[in-house]
């Protein structure tokens, strides 16, 4: 304490361990105190309020507990505050917004609590504004709207909330924006599309409704977008095609519908892409192919159908994953997958692929899984390193994998017997063909013969019974005049008997 001229006092990486000595108060000259990344315990010393004219302060990634002293409020000319990576717990003292000329003020990773001020950017100074996984609630601070200065502003990892149609403005020198992990509500407003620098938008886990704006596309330097784990609805609109400098595409967990524009194809420095968990829909495009750089492809849990593209075996980069599983996929599995020399993971599960799996698939060296469980795939297991620790559970509740593996059914023929059989059978298909006509021939004309004699035989008494009832084939009144005419023939020869019979007496 006895270098009160003292401006600038550096400590940093130095392993130091202990507390920080209250004594540093009586340095009242201090404008730079820098002792991040030691192993300082203990709290915070009221008496560093007393550093009226301190500019810098650098605590950060210590061991440092207990909570910020309010003597903080007095640091009016402090204009970078670290306090990062240590255990600090309690609420902010409200005198934090009164700290007009503060540019930087990071106090990530630590276990804080209460609201944040919500006069932080009155001084119209704040350029960088980290809370990061913090444990931070109420409302977005309401100056944050109109603090066009910021240039990154990471509030991910809290309990915060709010409509962030309402709460946020436009920021003509925005870079980051990370807003992930809160319970933030409202829709995406087309005014994000006019923050003309921002790199990343991270908006992922929260409750977010509605459409996602075609204006975002106009963010040429859009590096990030993760939107992931929200209720956002509509299609993906085919303007992100333009986002020329994108890099990761997170859209996972919506409730997003449509097909996957064919655009995205021109997006040639994508490396992750995930749509999965959507309700997706239509073929998945080939143009995904020409996205060479991708090294990481989750399309699953969607309801896409037609055939996998061949054209995702040019993604020579991917190497993290590729996962279709849970759609309606079918036809053959595609063997230009088998150039995927880098991949790691394979899912392809649930869907109704037929056919074998190609041997083009031992080619894939570097498959640690290989997923093909529940199809309709039939044949041999490709002989190479993803089956070596392959697990049965990949290959199940399909028509007939077979193998040398626990759980399969042996094959018992190899391809080249496979192919001397099937040429047998081809030789043998005309023989089998000619017996099989001759037999249905044979059949048809001794049925034929039967039923000519059969009919010969019962054609007399056919004619007899045509006869003996061929009055039913005359009008019916000529047919009762017939029988009256027959009738009274009998009674004159009755007549002629009698009398015959009285003269004869």
């Amino acid at each position: 304490g006895i270098l009160v001229n003292l401006s600038n006092l550096d400590l940093s990486a130095n392993q130091i361990a202990g507390s920080i000595p209250a004594s540093l108060g009586n340095l009242t000259n201090l404008l730079r105190l820098s002792l991040f990344r030691n192993q300082i315990t203990g709290s915070i010393p009221q008496d560093i309020g007393n550093l009226v004219n301190l500019q810098t302060l650098f605590l950060d990634e210590n061991k440092i507990s207990g909570s910020i002293p309010k003597t903080f409020g007095n640091l009016q000319n402090i204009r970078r505050l670290n306090m990062n990576d240590n255990k600090l717990t309690g609420s902010l003292p409200q005198g934090f917004g009164d700290l007009k000329n503060i540019v930087g003020l990071n106090l990530a990773d630590n276990s804080l609590s209460g609201p944040l001020p919500m006069n932080i950017c009155t001084g119209g100074s704040l350029r960088a504004f980290v809370m990061s996984l913090n444990m931070f609630n109420g409302s977005v601070p309401w100056s944050l709207k109109t603090c066009t200065s910021l240039t990154g502003l990471y509030l991910d990892g809290n309990q915060l909330t709010g409509d962030i149609s309402h709460h946020f403005g436009v920021y003509p020198q925005l870079r980051h924006i990370w807003l992930t992990s809160n319970r933030l509500s409202g829709s995406i407003a087309p005014k994000w599309g006019d923050c003309p620098q921002l790199k990343e938008f991270k908006l992922g886990q929260n409750m977010i409704t509605g459409q996602i704006p075609p204006t975002l596309s106009k963010l040429s330097n859009l590096v990030d977008l993760t939107l992931d784990s929200n209720h956002i609805t509509g299609w993906i609109p085919p303007e992100f095609g333009d986002l020329k400098n994108l890099y990761i595409l997170n859209l996972s967990l919506n409730q997003l519908s449509g097909p996957v524009p064919l655009q995205l194809g021109k997006l040639r420095n994508l490396g992750h892409l995930d749509l999965s968990e959507n309700s997706l829909s239509g073929s998945i495009p080939e143009e995904l192919g020409s996205c060479i750089e991708l090294l990481f492809l989750k399309i699953n849990t969607n309801n896409f159908t037609g055939k996998l593209p061949g054209a995702i075996g040019n993604l020579a980069s991917l190497q993290m994953m590729l996962d279709a599983s849970n759609n309606k996929l079918e036809g053959v599995l595609p063997k230009e997958l088998g150039k995927l020399e880098m991949l790691e993971f394979l899912n392809l599960s649930h869907n109704q692929f037929s056919g074998s799996i190609p041997s083009s698939f031992a080619s894939m060296v570097s498959l640690s899984t290989l997923d093909v469980s529940y199809n309709d795939l039939e044949g041999p297991l490709p002989i190479g390193h993803a089956l070596q620790n392959a697990s049965i559970n990949w290959f199940l509740h399909n028509k007939a994998l077979c193998g040398n593996f626990s759980g399969l059914l042996p094959c018992y023929s190899t391809p080249a017997s496979g192919r001397h059989k099937q040429k047998i059978q081809s030789s043998l298909l005309p023989i089998v063909l000619v017996v099989g006509f001759s037999t249905i021939a044979a059949i048809v004309i001794i049925a034929i013969l039967i039923r000519s004699k059969k009919k010969k035989q019962q054609s007399g008494a056919t004619d007899e019974g045509r006869n003996m009832f061929s009055v039913w084939n005359f009008d019916g009144r000529l047919a009762f005049d017939d029988i009256i005419r027959a009738t009274e023939n009998f009674d004159d020869m009755e007549k002629s008997t009698r009398h015959n019979s009285k003269t004869g007496s």
